[in-house]
């Protein structure tokens, strides 16, 4: 079974490299929650790392700072959209670990959480 590597444990950003079409990454700093070893982030479904997703789930995880700036080694890793009976599970743990994210004025265009599975 795959484990959250040691880089990533903890810390309190990561960045995802969602893939385009023609292969590019692009970098996104995220908050994100562990649970079970798995990683859970919430976001707008509207927004272009869903639809990169949705074209292609590999996406690359490493540890970063709130800018981005990438601090450790990348990891491959497999993200699935969450269906809407385990938005709780992945909410409870990002509220947990996050008390901004218990605020539901920033978060009210919140409608999609993402499962992260590391390779």
């Amino acid at each position: 079974m795959p484990t959250i590597p040691s880089e990533i444990r903890g810390k309190p950003y990561i960045s995802l490299a969602t893939f385009r079409r023609n292969g590019a990454p692009v970098y996104t700093p995220i908050w994100f929650a562990e649970d079970n070893e798995k990683l859970y982030f919430m976001t707008n479904s509207k927004l272009g790392k869903c639809k990169r997703i949705r074209n292609n789930p590999k996406v690359k995880i490493a540890p970063c700072t709130i800018r981005g700036k990438i601090t450790g080694p990348e990891f491959a890793a497999t993200a699935r959209f969450l269906p809407p009976e385990e938005f709780a599970r992945a909410r409870r743990a990002i509220n947990q670990k996050y008390w901004l994210a218990r605020l539901p004025l920033l978060w009210r265009n919140t409608d999609t959480y993402i499962e992260i599975n590391p390779a």
